[in-house]
């Protein structure tokens, strides 16, 4: 290497550092907004929360005396422990009906469906629940779940029973219904986005070289589509796992999830005890959402 060339290099390292410092305090005053956000409203409540989790809990108030009573109670009692994994157990059961109800009709949305206007209305078909109350589409399975409800009327009509079903409301099967029937579509427009982004020509090359449907589907259509599947899926956990108003109509109080837990904790001003389940529900929903990201790689896919 001449004296030339080293003494260029030598005069350039400088510049190269000077707009790296540069490059990096544009993207630290991009990110500072958005950084403290979710300083102010995300982690500073959940480290309230945790902090408050050990206060002492009296009678209609609590202090600042820091105590494991309230994790004791929590773990130590198995109404709480019961109501931890009817939690869970609903969210897998959820998740598995809305992805199976959701995929066929996202399948057809996004990849059958070439024609971007009737994908949009399609797609508004599917969120034309949503233009009524949260409260009356919960309300509105009580009189098709009931003994004389439309469910049992059809299935009768049609010969398929003999009397009326009496498990379809007030029981977890009747939350599920309709937790899915809610959540369905957060299912559906996710998957629906992932599958029209697939080029026809990737079907047609797989189907050219002696690929059938099922094969197709397998080595093409799923994994081009698993991106979708994650986002849904958290998109539909995160709701399922803090529900508590669709467990409350449906169940007759019967079926107690965390959410609920919380609601009738704060209502009782038990704020402590509160806090300490709105942790491990924060637990979980973070373990949940880790899981499903380290199955896909959202930044590459998306």
């Amino acid at each position: 290497m001449t004296i030339e060339a080293e003494m260029t290099m030598t005069k350039a390292a400088p510049a190269r550092t000077a707009r790296g410092r540069t490059g990096w305090r544009v993207a630290a005053l991009l990110a500072a907004p958005g950084a403290l956000w979710m300083t102010a409203f995300l982690v500073i409540p959940i480290a309230m929360m945790v902090y408050v989790s050990f206060w002492t809990q009296k009678t209609f108030t609590i202090e600042p005396v820091l105590t494991l009573q309230n994790w004791a109670s929590f773990f130590g009692t198995s109404t709480y422990l019961s109501a931890l994994w009817t939690t869970v157990r609903i969210w897998l059961i959820v998740l598995a009906t809305t992805l199976a109800l959701g995929y066929p009709v996202a399948l057809y949305i996004g990849l059958f469906v070439r024609n971007k206007t009737v994908q949009t209305i399609l797609l508004v078909v599917c969120v034309v629940p949503f233009w009524t109350s949260f409260l009356i589409r919960i309300l509105a399975w009580r009189p098709m779940l009931g003994t004389e409800g439309a469910v049992n009327i059809l299935l009768m009509k049609l010969g398929v029973i003999a009397e009326p079903i009496g498990g379809l409301l007030f029981t977890e099967l009747s939350v599920v219904i309709g937790m899915t029937q809610i959540y369905v579509v957060f299912m559906v427009g996710p998957i629906a986005f992932m599958l029209s982004r697939i080029e026809p020509s990737l079907i047609e090359a797989a189907r050219d070289l002696g690929a059938g449907t099922g094969r197709i589907f397998r080595t093409v259509i799923l994994p081009l589509s698993l991106p979708g599947v994650i986002v849904g899926a958290i998109f539909v956990s995160v709701m399922v796992l803090g529900e508590f108003a669709t467990a409350a109509a449906l169940s007759g109080r019967k079926v107690n999830m965390l959410g609920n837990i919380i609601v009738t904790q704060v209502g009782s001003l038990k704020w402590a005890f509160a806090a300490v389940v709105g942790v491990i529900l924060t637990v979980v929903m973070g373990v949940v959402i880790a899981g499903l990201l380290r199955l896909v790689d959202l930044r590459k896919e998306l």
